[in-house]
């Protein structure tokens, strides 16, 4: 028999169990080989640089055009998972991702090099919104920012294969091999989604379009989910917290530590290891705070940016030509802390938007730290050109970003705590007496049930 849909005026929150676990698996295994497909360049950059008879400037291009297109399909990307579901988009996605990277690897100029890392981008733009996406429609809302950090956890895991099993492919067969291989994985993840992905359980269908919905939809999503002060600080957070990591990984990490630290290939592969090893940890713990206690939120966030700026100070300020392999590998575990960071920007947007406005909410908040990201690729390329390959000047380009967007933080983090405050009030009643345990948190963004 088959469930009745749950009305729209009345909502319980999905029951997850094993097949909420098998569906979402399956839209985190896409993912996980788009972050592979992404972070690829990142272990291949000074082979790039021989490959194609480019200079730092034109290298950071390539990153920089992916997360450009990353970026600018974001807001995209949500209107599309909240109108066409998750599992078209996804589906759609691999299929771009896939010929991206294929693309890339039989590429014999700079300029169509850059054409596929630009489809590439667009076709891992559409994985991350969708994963949230499953995670939202498939489990209870309590589990929500620790599903997040999951699969960000499940993306890092991608890194991983990247610095760990593409590098020394990469140098032992070669640029073509190395990546048209690695574009197998993307066909190999096809199959399930297309045959076992399912966009939400039996009798949680969304309620039906109104007549005449369709009408404004896009400006309407978008107007909606950016008047809530908790979207917009979402997309700070994001912005603040994630683009030191990912600047590191993504395409810098390895010439700074090579070139400037005087580290060994290996040396240097182990610890952008490190990096992804310790944001995986961090991202178990991180979610397991805030899914307990929301008001860690801010202080996480805070705190991150406090500490990673403490630590590139350190190391770029350090005496002498390089800096102490104590110093490098504190600064890797600290970095790993950026990625689960920039996951609290969901966790603002997500209890401060309805669930049919989700993608579109998401879509803004993962914009943030990509387009820092673009920004600082850019500079620290620019800036070692003009400096000759000054990698103190260059990165210190990281300390002006955070600077700049700290201080949207501090300005939104009173109204939309406010805000939240009051939409929770609504639902749950008067605020408990703190003497007795809290209760536990419910889906803020669906109606009270009946």
């Amino acid at each position: 028999m088959t469930a009745e849909p749950v009305p729209a005026s009345v909502w319980r929150d999905p029951p997850g169990g094993r097949k909420a676990v098998a569906v979402w698996s399956i839209g985190v295994a896409v993912y996980f080989v788009a972050v592979i497909f992404r972070t690829s360049l990142g272990v291949a950059g000074l082979e790039a640089v021989d490959r194609f008879h480019v200079n730092a400037s034109a290298l950071s291009t390539f990153s920089l055009l992916q997360l450009l297109v990353y970026a600018g399909m974001q807001v995209p990307v949500g209107l599309m998972v909240d109108r066409l579901g998750t599992k078209k988009v996804l589906t759609l996605g691999a299929v771009l991702f896939t010929a991206g990277q294929l693309g890339f690897a039989l590429s014999p100029s700079y300029g169509m090099a850059l054409a596929a890392r630009a489809l590439l981008g667009c076709g891992d733009a559409m994985t991350f919104i969708s994963v949230l996406r499953l995670g939202t429609r498939w489990f209870p809302a309590r589990r929500g920012p620790l599903m997040a950090q999951l699969a960000g956890l499940v993306g890092m895991a991608g890194n991983l294969v990247s610095t760990l099993v593409l590098a020394p492919v990469l140098h032992g067969v070669g640029w073509v091999p190395a990546f048209a291989g690695s574009a197998t994985a993307g066909l190999v993840v096809l199959v399930p989604l297309v045959l076992f992905l399912r966009d939400h359980p039996e009798g949680y269908e969304p309620a039906p379009t109104a007549p005449g919905a369709a009408q404004g939809f896009v400006r309407r999503q978008i107007r909606d989910a950016w008047q809530e002060p908790g979207t917009r600080l979402g997309l700070w957070v994001h912005f603040t917290t994630q683009f030191p990591a990912m600047v590191f990984l993504l395409l810098w990490g390895m010439p700074f530590l090579v070139e400037a630290q005087g580290l060994a290939r290996t040396a240097a592969a182990g610890l952008l290891t490190l990096v992804v090893a310790s944001n995986m940890g961090f991202g178990l713990v991180y979610g397991q705070l805030i899914g307990r206690r929301q008001s860690a939120r801010i202080p996480l966030a805070l705190g991150t940016v406090g500490l990673t700026a403490l630590l590139w100070a350190s190391v770029l300020a350090c005496p002498g030509s390089h800096a102490p392999m104590w110093l490098l590998t504190t600064l890797c575990v600290v970095l790993g802390t950026c990625g689960p960071a920039s996951m609290i920007g969901f966790d603002f947007a997500r209890p401060a938007n309805p669930v049919e406005r989700q993608g579109t909410a998401s879509g803004i908040t993962n914009m943030g730290g990509f387009l820092a990201s673009m920004t600082t690729l850019l500079a620290v390329g620019i800036l070692l050109d003009a400096t000759g390959g000054n990698y103190r000047i260059a990165f210190s380009s990281v300390f002006v970003v955070e600077a700049l967007w700290i201080a949207r933080i501090l300005r939104l983090r009173g109204r939309a705590l406010a805000r939240e405050r009051d939409r929770e009030a609504a639902v749950l009643g008067p605020a408990p007496d703190p003497a007795l345990p809290e209760p536990s948190r419910t889906d803020l963004s669906r109606p009270a049930p009946a």
